[in-house]
């Protein structure tokens, strides 16, 4: 029996032995004498319990030997079934990740479609922007130049109210204008309202090279025939200052009278000179032509201060003239200012500002620079 089962697996064996069992049992029923079962056959009514031993028992095999087959292929059956559809999920899982490797490999696409698109158009756009290139660059160097030529008029206007002398005033503004005060020997001009303290240049030439010159130090003072009194003196002291002037000038004083149209009747003005404060008192306001020095010159029988910047704010076409006169120390008993030289007949024109780019690139084109 061994022998005969060396070579079977546990489940054949165990049918095999069920197997054996039931064959016992049908042995024993016919007393393991096979004539019955040939006399069962041969006698259809032979003893009808017989019959029914003998079939019970081969059902009973059947039962214990095929039921364990089938149980056994039923279960070969569900593990096939399982295998299948594990592998078809499997299947199922790489379609969906095939799927959506080809989602993604078509987003990307369109991604790159997007940018191709982009790129073509804006390329399309560069190209026709070339056209209008000149116009453009011809515009900015136009406005460049408009900029450059006319920039002290926006600068002017701005710094006429941002403390254009960038002096600190807060120590003058308190002395009594009726009390004579000891100052040091620097020539200064001092305009409270206005925020200015600057340095008065003495010694220079009328002529307007001569003056634009000096009022790159601060104030000049603008001596002419007729109008050359010096502080405490009788007749005119004039000064002339820069009311605007090109922003890439290096002078801190090119503002320095952007202001002056702000001042009005009473407004105190000082000035320190030989270490004494002058003070002076606005009296009147005047627009002349730059030629106009007759303006200045009219006879005066007290000290006066007659302060010269160009108007309107950024251009030289007018002149300013602010009249005030001495009030401390008193006027009375003032010496006489000494004449200058020259003719009341020579022609003369009032300082200006420098003269805008394009006319210094003529004047040094024609050689007047």
């Amino acid at each position: 029996m061994d022998s005969e089962t060396g070579g079977l697996d546990s489940g054949d064996k165990q049918r095999r032995t069920a197997a054996e069992i039931a064959r016992k049992k049908v042995l024993e029923a016919y007393g393991a004498d096979t004539s019955n079962f040939v006399r069962a056959n041969e006698h259809p009514k032979a003893d009808a319990e017989e019959w029914k031993k003998y079939h019970s028992a081969w059902q009973d095999y059947y039962q214990k030997y095929y039921g364990d087959y089938y149980n056994q292929a039923a279960r070969d059956y569900v593990e096939q079934e399982k295998l299948k559809y594990e592998r078809s999920q499997a299947k199922s899982g790489d379609m969906e990740a095939i799927e959506r490797e080809m989602r993604a490999g078509a987003e990307a696409q369109g991604i790159r479609e997007q940018i191709r698109a982009k790129a073509t158009e804006r390329a399309r756009k560069v190209r026709r922007s070339k056209h209008f290139a000149p116009i453009i660059i011809g515009a900015v160097v136009i406005l460049a130049g408009v900029f450059l030529q006319y920039n002290q008029m926006i600068f002017a206007n701005v710094a006429a109210y941002v403390t254009p002398g960038g002096g600190s005033v807060s120590s003058i503004t308190a002395i009594d204008p009726n009390v004579t005060a000891e100052v040091g020997p620097e020539p200064l001009l001092i305009i409270p309202k206005l925020n200015v303290v600057v340095p008065v240049v003495f010694g220079f030439a009328n002529d307007t090279a001569s003056m634009n010159d000096a009022m790159r130090m601060g104030v000049a003072h603008f001596a002419v025939p007729g109008a050359s009194a010096m502080p405490g003196e009788i007749g005119n002291f004039v000064i002339s200052g820069h009311s605007s002037n090109n922003i890439y000038s290096t002078s801190e004083y090119k503002f320095v009278f952007s202001g002056l149209e702000r001042l009005i009747e009473r407004d105190l003005i000082y000035v320190n000179y030989n270490s004494v404060r002058y003070t002076y008192s606005v009296t009147s306001k005047l627009t002349v032509e730059p030629t106009e020095v007759s303006a200045l010159t009219d006879i005066v029988t007290k000290p006066v201060l007659t302060l010269i910047t160009c108007t309107p704010l950024g251009t030289s076409r007018y002149r300013l003239l602010v009249f005030a006169e001495q009030i401390n120390p008193s006027p009375d008993g003032a010496a006489t200012m000494e004449p200058t030289p020259g003719s009341d007949t020579e022609p003369m024109t009032m300082p200006a500002n420098d003269p805008f780019p394009l006319q210094q690139l003529w004047n040094w084109l024609t050689g007047r620079a």
